[in-house]
């Protein structure tokens, strides 16, 4: 579990995902650097002569959208950013839960102290004040085309720093000015270009992808503890993880997993050697490398997209004091998160695909040569059969789940903005398919622990933590029992990361790749 720092302090450039998981999941509390506030006072200056000289720059003398060749007189500079505010926060579906929210204010802010923006360190400071006293905006899930930014998601977020809409204080939700007041937060008078900082952006998106990354992560390795579990209770053949094998195909997240496997057996003496109980094994058993491999290899790429946007400009127009620029441009373009949260999607998906076909040879007694459903008592006792319906279920969604989402774009604001990237709906998409797997993952965890009940002699290094971890939880099927708390149980351990923590307390510290 990560160490909570007294503060993290926002510069624009140096966010880390360690850093966000403080934040957005330990209430690490945030302020901003005074090189941030330097930087942005600085474009803040550039903005004000803007509105004094009367230049015409987008979204700030004129329109949004299509109005973006109207002209705003600039005694209603401020009325424009407010107004903008209240049109866009025009979300629809169940509120976004409070860790995607935490992180959506958290990467606002961050953006916004690159000082690229215009915006006033004020605002920005009260949007921290906000995050560090957990007043979290209500933020309706549906709304954004993830280009343009998380307009209707990020007004949302924005409307209580104005003293307007809900949030959610101590668990109650309640008007954003009662929320405030019993803060002592003074409510903010947006001035010109504050409000368009504040919604054109992909934090909502972005929030959801880290977070799926940080979860990925526990996931990775689950899977390959689990799937080693599977392989010492089904006498499976580990000479299919020689390292001579991997490294003549060169695939570098295939060597890390065949490496982990290696290590997680180590000392077993549950698995066989090659024709002592069959030649070699099924592809679920065999090419646990190749395929957890290529997800692992996924990760690392998306990991690489999503630590690049914690400290991302993502607004319009850009301000650049130190070169005389304001350069209108589409960094609010969600397309590389899109892509990104669709491809992991797509590997996550994977892991519990292969997950379930070696729950089923768990079942199974032609593949196993175990009891049938893992009970004794077959026909009176159903044991385990229903587990492996769930887990087909969930996979089975996920096939769904995981058409791209980044295939799609509809043109919006009179054609004007006729390219979209649907990024949140890809992020929603991957969190939902995450969630899933873990609970996929849960039902083998608990077969495989069943199925090695059946069986004699030691387990491997790292199998045995997660046997002994799961058994002082739930203990071993004897009669049949209600299912869905021993699999909440089991996807908690993986969810929450216990069950990595208790692996890596038992086998080599460089098991991370």
């Amino acid at each position: 579990m990560p160490t909570l720092p007294s503060t993290i302090s926002l510069n624009g450039e140096e966010l880390t995902l360690q850093e966000f998981e403080q934040v957005v999941r330990l209430g690490a509390p945030v302020s901003l650097s005074e090189s941030a506030v330097e930087k942005m006072n600085r474009s803040r200056s550039t903005v004000e002569s803007l509105v004094r000289d009367g230049r015409t720059v987008y979204g700030i003398t004129t329109g949004f959208g299509k109005f973006s060749d109207t002209l705003i007189d600039r005694s209603q500079s401020a009325e424009l950013q407010i107004n903008l505010i209240r049109s866009h926060a025009c979300g629809a579906g169940e509120p976004l839960d409070e860790e995607t929210v935490r992180g959506m204010m958290l990467l606002r802010a961050n953006a916004l102290a690159k000082g690229y923006s215009g915006i006033r360190p004020v605002t920005v400071e009260t949007l921290i004040q906000l995050l560090n006293n957990h007043i979290h905006p209500v933020i309706p899930s549906q709304g954004s085309l993830g280009a343009s930014g998380d307009l209707a998601p990020l007004a949302h977020m924005s409307l209580p720093l104005l003293g307007e809409g809900e949030v959610i204080r101590h668990g109650r939700r309640m008007d954003a000015a009662t929320a405030l007041e019993q803060a002592g937060i003074s409510p903010v008078r947006l001035e010109a270009k504050e409000g368009l900082a504040l919604i054109n952006g992909t934090q909502m998106m972005a929030s959801l992808t880290a977070l799926s990354i940080l979860d990925t992560h526990r996931l990775l390795l689950a899977a390959d503890v689990i799937a080693a579990m599977t392989l010492e209770a089904l006498g499976g053949i580990p000479h299919a993880f020689h390292p001579l094998l991997h490294a003549a195909r060169g695939q570098q997240g295939q060597i890390e997993t065949a490496r982990r496997m290696r290590q997680l057996l180590s000392g077993s003496q549950r698995t066989t050697r090659p024709g002592e109980k069959r030649v070699q094994d099924a592809y679920s058993l065999r090419c646990i490398p190749q395929v957890h491999g290529a997800s692992l290899d996924a990760y690392h790429y998306v990991q690489e997209v999503v630590v690049r946007e914690l400290n991302a400009a993502t607004d319009n127009p850009l301000l650049f004091p130190g070169e005389g620029e304001v350069i209108s441009g589409g960094n609010f373009h969600g397309q590389p998160l899109a892509l990104a949260a669709d491809f992991l999607a797509i590997a996550v998906a994977e892991l519990g695909s292969i997950s379930e076909r070696r729950t089923e040879r768990l079942v199974n007694p032609q593949l196993s040569g175990l009891p049938a459903f893992l009970t004794r008592n077959g026909g009176l006792h159903s044991g385990y059969m229903i587990l492996q319906y769930l887990a087909a279920s969930l996979v089975s969604e996920n096939k769904t789940l995981c058409h791209p989402a980044s295939v799609d774009s509809i043109p919006s604001s009179a054609n004007q903005e006729d390219h979209v990237s649907m990024g949140s709906i890809a992020a929603r998409k991957l969190r939902a398919v995450i969630q899933n797997v873990t609970r996929t993952l849960a039902v083998e965890y608990l077969c495989a622990a069943q199925a090695l009940e059946y069986g004699e002699g030691r387990l491997g290094t790292g199998t045995e933590a997660a046997y002994r971890l799961i058994r002082e939880q739930i203990p071993p099927l004897t009669d049949d029992r209600v299912g869905h708390p021993d699999v909440e149980e089991a996807a908690g351990l993986i969810r929450s990361g216990r069950l990595d923590e208790a692996v890596r307390k038992n086998i080599q510290p460089d098991l991370d790749s």
